[in-house]
């Protein structure tokens, strides 16, 4: 299986490690890549992505429990009042 982010196709990274007394020889830096389930098409399909995705929103996750359970995790605008913090008022 290949180590590439199949959403932006990072891929491992070849360079040279240095040692003190500068010896050098090859390696690899690897990609951070998550096994997760995303959301695709309206059905969930399990797919290895970079942490960079996930945190840039490149991606959503699905949510256990098929389309009930989304419809349900959606937000309502109208259930949730808005928690704002009155301004005390000045004396005049």
């Amino acid at each position: 299986m290949a180590k590439r982010c199949e959403v932006c196709g990072k891929g491992p990274i070849v360079g040279n490690r240095v040692s003190h007394a500068h010896k050098v020889s090859k390696r690899r830096w690897e990609p951070n890549l998550q096994k997760i389930r995303v959301q695709v098409k309206g059905g969930a399909q399990r797919m290895r992505v970079c942490t960079a995705c996930i945190r840039s929103g490149k991606v959503k996750k699905a949510i256990r429990g098929g389309v009930k359970a989304q419809a349900e995790a959606q937000p309502q605008s109208e259930a949730a009042p808005s928690s704002e913090i009155p301004s005390p008022e000045t004396p005049p």
